[in-house]
């Protein structure tokens, strides 16, 4: 099997001017991030009306969503590999334009095999824009002001998950399903002009002259089956379902196969020897955990507002919006401090404040209104905000500038992954815990219990009021009094689910006691 031969390129002296387009160029690459993210949760609002208009069931468009993500986490590890085959510049204005085109022909679709076919493609358009993304930031800007390029990069991924839903029901309501993708089209133009005007090739590529096929084929298997197995899991009653059997064999199969593949092979397609970077190390596992939390709290949440408190898709993100702005300027202020004191010292205090807000969350109930839900929203996003940018600077600081693509595709694969494992825990640990829940609550809702039949009088006599024949009144009561306990165990499924959430990233925090570069990134700041 051939292998990647690489050799060094360019040099960075003659790059001395790359600072001067650097806030442009942020909001470049920003401004792609964000459409990724969008797109990444801005259908699955749509999903009935696209249900209805393709003649799908539930199980067939989910492939529009899986397909997408897919695709997107097979890209993602090997952007660093890509963009030294293509060329920074090329590679990167390519993924925009590929997005682009693919989301007017996922507008343009007339059948659902056409949909999920230009999803993919979408996805693995989508899937450069993150990781390049980063790894074009630490070199555009200097090493003083890594905070501030992490800060404007960390928007985008804070507003990008929490936009999606909203921004998604707004334009189903407001226009028709199609106009998610169509408008991306104008953003993308735009991105994709700046991108060609003002981003250069990396002054640290190297140049490939070989390609480890068997390691492309290995990575795309394991990853792509077991984002499939995460996607699916749930809808199919995992392990009981043969197909989640075989999709979980197969990844951890070519799983293996690719980490013996590449540690052994001389020019791997992803470089996990960088992994053995303590500090690289512990950021991605604090990462991916990061990522836990972070989707799952954006699943549950609207879960929560629109099933149990009623609220559409626009009051939902309006919820969550205040959130989002204080994570924006968390991340603002944090990346201003950047150097002033130990980077682990806000990561441990916005554990602590997220935990914080966890604990407030799980005091939720089925009659908690918009007040309620403001600072608890704030505080989870200030602490996101104290979370993001010093435990990106730290999880690479061991890097030389030419390993910064490859670590930061595999920061956002793991990040990514988290998610998609948090989503499909929480999905499943909802319905577990609600049928526990309600079985525990239906143990005390007998008629031998004094306080059920009072409930169920009061419940009758309501019933009857509103001209309920008496004869059909208990009757109607009764599915009443049903329907509170099934809310009531609902309610407190996600009380727990919050307080999980807060648990688990507090049991990540030990990483941090292997991170040594305390007050910021060091090691690429070095290769300048």
């Amino acid at each position: 099997m051939a292998t990647a031969s690489l050799t060094s390129v360019g040099a960075p002296a003659a790059y001395a001017d790359r600072y001067v387009n650097r806030y442009i160029i942020a909001i470049t690459v920003t401004l792609a991030s964000i459409m990724e993210l969008i797109d990444t949760s801005i259908v699955n609002v749509a999903i009935p009306h696209m249900m209805g208009n393709l003649g799908a069931t539930l199980d067939q468009i989910a492939w529009v969503s899986t397909g997408y993500i897919v695709a997107n986490v097979i890209v993602l590890p090997i952007t660093g590999w890509l963009s030294e085959v293509f060329g920074r510049r090329r590679y990167f204005a390519g993924s925009i334009a590929l997005f682009t085109a693919a989301s007017f022909l996922c507008g343009n679709s007339h059948s659902l095999a056409e949909l999920v076919m230009w999803r993919v493609l979408q996805g693995l358009g989508g899937g450069a824009l993150l990781s390049t993304s980063q790894a074009v930031l630490y070199e555009v800007f200097p090493p003083a002001e890594y905070g501030t390029a992490m800060a404007i990069f960390g928007v985008g991924v804070m507003v990008g998950p929490t936009l999606g839903p909203t921004l998604g029901g707004y334009i189903t309501d407001t226009l028709s399903w199609p106009w998610i993708f169509y408008i991306n089209i104008p953003f993308g133009a735009v991105a994709l002009l700046l991108t060609l005007t003002y981003l250069r090739d990396s002054a640290y590529a190297r140049k490939v002259v070989r390609v480890d096929w068997l390691g492309l084929v290995l990575l795309a298997l394991g990853v792509g089956t077991l984002q499939t197995m995460l996607e699916r899991g749930e809808r199919l009653d995992w392990f009981a379902s043969r197909e989640v059997v075989l999709y979980a064999t197969a990844s951890a199969t070519s799983l293996v196969a690719f980490v013996w593949h590449e540690l052994t092979t001389e020019h791997p397609v992803v470089d996990l020897h960088i992994l053995t970077s303590k500090q690289l190390a512990a950021g991605v596992g604090f990462g991916g955990m990061l990522g836990v939390c972070l989707y799952a709290t954006v699943f549950v949440l609207p879960v929560y507002l629109q099933q149990l408190q009623g609220f559409t898709a626009n009051q939902t993100g309006l919820v969550i919006l205040p959130g989002a702005l204080a994570s924006a300027f968390t991340m603002a202020a944090t990346a201003r401090l950047r150097g002033k004191f130990d980077a682990r010292i806000s990561v441990v205090f916005g554990v602590a404040i997220f935990v914080f807000a966890m604990w407030q969350m799980s005091h939720f109930t089925t009659l908690s209104g918009r007040n309620d839900f403001l600072w608890p929203m704030i505080w989870r996003g200030v602490g996101l905000g104290l979370i993001f940018v010093p435990v990106t600077n730290l999880a690479l600081a061991d890097l030389p500038m030419e390993k910064i693509p490859s670590g930061t595709g595999l920061f956002n694969l793991l990040r990514q992954l988290g998610g998609s494992v948090g989503i499909a825990i929480s999905a499943t640990l909802l319905t577990r815990f609600e049928t526990i829940q309600r079985a525990m609550l239906a143990e005390h809702v007998t008629r031998f219990d004094e306080a059920t039949r009072e409930r169920l009088a009061a419940l009758t006599y309501t019933v009857i009021r509103r001209g309920m024949l008496p004869a059909n009144a208990e009757r109607e009561a009764i599915a009443m009094l049903n329907t509170q306990v099934t809310r009531q165990a609902m309610m407190l499924s996600f009380e727990q689910l919050f307080l999980l959430y807060g648990l688990g990233l507090a049991l990540a925090t030990p990483l941090l006691l292997l991170m040594r570069k305390g007050k910021g990134f060091q090691g690429a700041g070095a290769s300048h």
